[in-house]
């Protein structure tokens, strides 16, 4: 991919093109039906998630002539209720000096009745060495967006390279805050902090103090927050390696917590750096705080530089389903939304008794839905279920129970994914009874074990009629209920004023 094709406005493509690339996105077989996706092109981070004039409001990265990282606008999306999502069109263009290549992720906050947008421009130097300005745009309650002039921090502190971007603001009692991901110029990451009073006049106080001196090159897309009295530190930390089963994508997401952050030394107390979610395709959360005081966080369901089935359909990613986030013995707790609930339809329930077998149910099956499968009185070696199945394709849920292990298998969950990092993701997991809760869309499933304790997200790219869902137990017995929904369509999905 050269440079011109990377950067192309979209003004640059012609009224042909934009047909043509929607044709071939709309006869994608992969397209979701309640997952924000794009309505061509890429799709990445979340950006600017807020409630704000009775909706919910939620930006992503875009570049919307083809799937792979061109030039990044932010692209708005709406809901009142985090389930039926409107596309409300292009909300930050990048073609100012400071971010003529690129608006680049941020964050939302709500002040004097408008949505307050502060996000990293990314520009270009004659040499094209990159130089990195923290913006502001500001939306009124009709939509409309307004840029601010100048960039709010126009340059990077002594001691940090142009890797410094993914502003998180909020407002603690006395002044704003926010939080930036950075990279050190000895090339390790950090995340540092900036103050103000009316988040137009900011000022530099520091880098945030862990215990992590050397923890990737690069982190990205920091977040930090308080639950129950605790800090917590959200972070995607660029450049670890690998131990043991954690760690086993390209870029990780995870978080410490600890004593809440001091305001003055700029000290935060924690403990062990813990993964948010144990699946393949999960990077770049944001939270924010709802009217009714949830702490709820969205991520990007993809990876960088791996190659999707999509990509050649003329789009790529999706966002995950909203999630609420509470702290369960030092480690945070991740729930699908409530009002998800909202989406169901059908319902099927089976309650069965399974040994030594494999075992399908009339009528539990489906591309996309929502099925909460519950083992208990397990005496087997292994309980699981495959879904989204016809003969040797299916994507599997294993728990062994001699090792203690949960494993989610894709090897043969259908269209291969470009990808050096393997196909199956597992994690300890200390389980009498096993509760599986799944909400598979067409082209990925979003898991939740036992009330939130592990998350695996990932993108599956199966055949439209692998629909059989499969459960079993092997050498032993397993007492097993399972209650499946039909899901109804929640997403807009070529509509909005792009």
């Amino acid at each position: 991919m050269n440079r011109e094709q990377k950067y192309r406005r979209l003004e640059q493509a012609s009224p042909e093109e934009i047909s043509d690339l929607r044709k071939k996105v709309r006869d994608s077989v992969w397209r979701q039906t309640y997952h924000i996706q794009p309505i061509t092109g890429l799709l990445n981070d979340p950006n600017g998630f807020a409630y704000y004039a009775g909706e919910y409001h939620l930006f992503y990265q875009w570049f919307p002539l083809g799937a792979y990282h061109g030039l990044k606008y932010w692209y708005h999306t709406a809901s009142k209720d985090l389930v039926f999502w409107r596309n409300a069109g292009i909300a930050i263009e990048p073609k100012e000096p400071y971010d003529q290549y690129g608006a680049y992720s941020g964050s939302g906050i709500v002040k004097d009745d408008q949505l307050y947008l502060m996000y990293t421009g990314n520009a270009r130097d004659r040499n094209w060495n990159r130089r990195s300005y923290q913006c502001m745009a500001v939306m009124d309650a009709n939509g409309t967006v307004t840029k601010l002039a100048e960039p709010l921090i126009d340059h990077v502190p002594e001691g940090y390279t142009e890797h410094f971007r993914d502003p998180k603001v909020w407002k603690d009692k006395d002044r704003y805050r926010c939080v930036i991901g950075a990279q050190r110029v000895d090339a390790t990451g950090t995340a540092v902090m900036y103050e103000s009073l009316d988040l137009l006049e900011w000022q530099f106080v520091g880098e945030i103090q862990t215990k992590l001196k050397h923890f990737g090159y690069m982190w990205e897309c920091p977040d930090y927050f308080e639950l129950d009295g605790q800090g917590v530190l959200l972070f995607c930390p660029q450049g670890i390696a690998p131990e043991g089963e954690q760690f086993r994508n390209i870029y990780q997401s995870g978080y410490l917590t600890g004593q809440p952050l001091d305001r003055e030394t700029l000290v935060f107390e924690h403990g062990a750096f813990q993964e948010l979610d144990r699946g393949f395709d999960f990077y770049a959360p944001q939270t924010m705080v709802d009217e009714r005081g949830r702490r709820i966080l969205v991520g990007w369901l993809g990876q960088a530089e791996i190659g999707y089935p999509t990509d050649a359909h003329g789009w790529a990613h999706c966002l995950t389903i909203p999630r609420t986030l509470e702290l369960r013995g030092g480690k945070l707790v991740q729930q699908p939304v409530e009002e998800l609930g909202k989406l169901r339809r059908e319902q099927r329930e089976v309650q069965d008794t399974i040994t030594n077998e494999k075992k399908s149910y009339a009528g539990v099956s489906g591309t996309a839905f929502e099925l909460i499968g519950e083992f208990d009185e397990i005496d087997a070696e292994a309980v699981g279920i495959e879904f989204r199945a016809a003969g040797a394709e299916r994507t599997v849920i294993h728990y062994d129970t001699v090792r203690r292990t949960l494993t989610l298998d894709r090897s043969e969950a259908g269209a291969m994914i470009d990808s050096t990092h393997g196909s199956t993701r597992s994690c300890r997991l200390e389980a009498k009874r096993l509760k599986l809760h799944l909400f598979v869309d067409t082209s990925s499933v979003e898991l939740f074990v036992n009330d939130g304790e592990e998350v695996f997200t990932s993108r599956i790219f199966p055949h439209p009629d692998s629909t059989e869902i499969r459960f079993f137990a092997n050498n032993g017995s397993a007492r097993l209920k399972v209650v499946q929904w039909d899901v109804a369509r929640a997403v807009n999905d070529m509509e909005g004023n792009e």
